[in-house]
């Protein structure tokens, strides 16, 4: 009797690591050859995530002469980044003018402010597609960079008058993409932003 009972525990042992073993290899099969976890996966997934559009209402009305390259400084944007679309329409989020003094934006927040097209620099020979894309970049929560590079758009004036480049290099895309994911505006509101040239002496 002990023996038959011992022989039953250990047919029962055997059974049930059969068992386990069986859920383990099922487990194993159900999981996707590619599938991965961690840095990379997370990555994918926002990727593939559906990507909020921010729309920005712009008026260029009182554009004069630039409203057509305003236009397409707009169109320049929507090209390049995801998650926010220049539209033209009323209420305005972006007031674009034109004057006789250098170019500028003053920034309200992110995504909104005013923009003046100003005709000194075109003038002096700036490109004013160039001109009007980086004007909105800074509504975008872009700041001036003058690295005199011409493939940065931010570099503005400082590229020389032979640049032509009106379109955001790809750090300057990731950073407008990130501004607008985290709803942050890290320039200042309500202050003006010009490349116009110091006066001598000052």
């Amino acid at each position: 009797m002990p023996a038959m009972r011992t022989r039953a525990r250990r047919l029962l042992r055997a059974l049930a690591a059969t068992l386990f073993g069986l859920a383990l290899v099922t487990g194993a099969a159900s999981v996707p050859a590619n599938a991965s976890s961690g840095p990379a996966a997370a990555h994918a997934a926002a990727q593939a995530a559906p990507v909020a559009v921010r729309t920005i209402r712009y008026d260029a009305s009182r554009a004069a002469e630039f409203k057509a390259v305003v236009d397409q400084g707009a169109q320049t944007w929507n090209q390049s980044v995801q998650n926010v679309k220049f539209v033209a329409g009323s209420p305005a989020d972006v007031v674009v003018l034109a004057d006789n003094g250098w170019p500028r934006a003053q920034p309200a927040g992110l995504g909104r402010g005013t923009v003046w097209m100003g005709r000194q620099a075109v003038q002096q020979g700036h490109y004013p597609h160039r001109i009007a894309s980086h004007e909105l970049g800074h509504i975008l929560g872009l700041p001036d960079r003058r690295t005199g590079l011409c493939t940065d758009l931010m570099s503005g004036a400082s590229a020389g008058t032979g640049c032509r480049n009106p379109d955001p290099n790809a750090a300057e895309i990731a950073e407008v993409e990130r501004n607008f994911r985290n709803g942050r505006m890290p320039l200042a509101p309500g202050v003006t932003l010009t490349e116009a040239p110091v006066p001598a002496g000052r």
